[in-house]
């Protein structure tokens, strides 16, 4: 029984060794690797197991549009021509990475003289980018009591940019209770959009700011940016609003007096504007209803 069992045993394993030796097998050191844009980064195909001695390899770039040719007939094309060399026997070698290499890559190795002719392995490539200055806006002043808001932005790094905050080239956390220096201090800070949003002010706030944009490829900085904080002068701008009502008050009652001692009022034409002709000799006008109309009122005399 034995025996029997350790033949069964010894067939199972040589089935499966020459199956194993008729099938192409591949696999990768790395299926998700990472490198900075302009580094060199290796995309590796390893052949385990092949019968076949000249077996057909293709490397396929898969997008949102599809999967494209980066290898095919034993030629580098499409976004990575005279970028990329095929180390032998599949691996796949990018000497000059750049952004638009983030996708995910396809090795495709096919063998006619073999079991199993064919097998593929995905590798997901993320090419990171340094962010590049953000964009930062700051208040020049600020009323005391009054809120603000300070913004960062940057649009480049990849990853997603994450944003930090600092006064006086000290960092500001995204909490102020957790720091003695900006316990007093009224904002939220977002880390997410680059955001700095200040619900009162104090005179304490007062002082340079900048932010720094950061991944994992890196981080950038904007240049420093002063905010004040001022007073609001309460007893100014009443004496302000004071002036200009007394200022109106004088003006209205100028006005008036204008008016009650007739600079203003128009001269009344008294009767109709017409000029009455002369006389002539032997010859009466006699005015009509009509203005300007005039008939004889007796004859010529000769």
């Amino acid at each position: 029984m034995a025996k029997a069992r350790l033949a069964c045993l010894l067939t199972l394993l040589s089935t499966h060794c020459y199956f194993s030796v008729l099938s192409v097998v591949l696999r990768t050191n790395n299926e998700s690797p990472w490198t900075d844009e302009f580094d060199k980064i290796e995309l590796s195909c390893l052949i385990e197991s092949i019968s076949t001695s000249n077996p057909r390899i293709e490397w396929k770039k898969i997008t949102n549009g599809g999967p494209s040719y980066v290898y095919f007939d034993k030629k580098i094309s499409g976004d990575l021509e005279n970028r990329a060399v095929i180390r032998e026997p599949a691996t796949l070698l990018i000497t000059n990475a750049t952004r638009s290499d983030t996708a995910k890559y396809r090795c495709e190795v096919t063998a006619a003289d073999d079991q199993k002719s064919f097998d593929e392995i995905v590798i997901d490539l993320v090419v990171r980018v340094k962010p590049v200055v953000p964009k930062c806006s700051v208040p020049k002043s600020v009323p005391f009591g009054k809120p603000a808001e300070l913004s960062c932005l940057e649009e480049e790094g990849f990853p997603k940019s994450q944003y930090q905050w600092f006064k006086n080239r000290e960092e500001i956390p995204e909490d102020p209770k957790t720091s003695l220096k900006f316990f007093n201090s009224s904002y939220i800070l977002n880390a997410e959009t680059g955001t700095m949003k200040f619900i009162a002010v104090r005179k304490e706030d007062a002082g340079e700011y900048f932010c720094r944009a950061k991944n994992d490829a890196g981080y950038s900085e904007c240049l420093p940016q002063m905010m004040e904080v001022y007073d609001v002068d309460l007893l100014g701008i009443l004496l302000g609003v004071l002036v200009v009502v007394i200022v109106l008050l004088c003006i209205t009652v100028g006005i008036c007096c204008a008016y009650k001692r007739g600079y203003f009022s128009s001269q009344k034409q008294a009767g109709n504007n017409y000029k009455v002709p002369a006389k002539g000799d032997g010859v009466d006008y006699v005015r009509t209803e009509d203005e300007g109309d005039f008939r004889h009122k007796s004859s010529f005399v000769i």
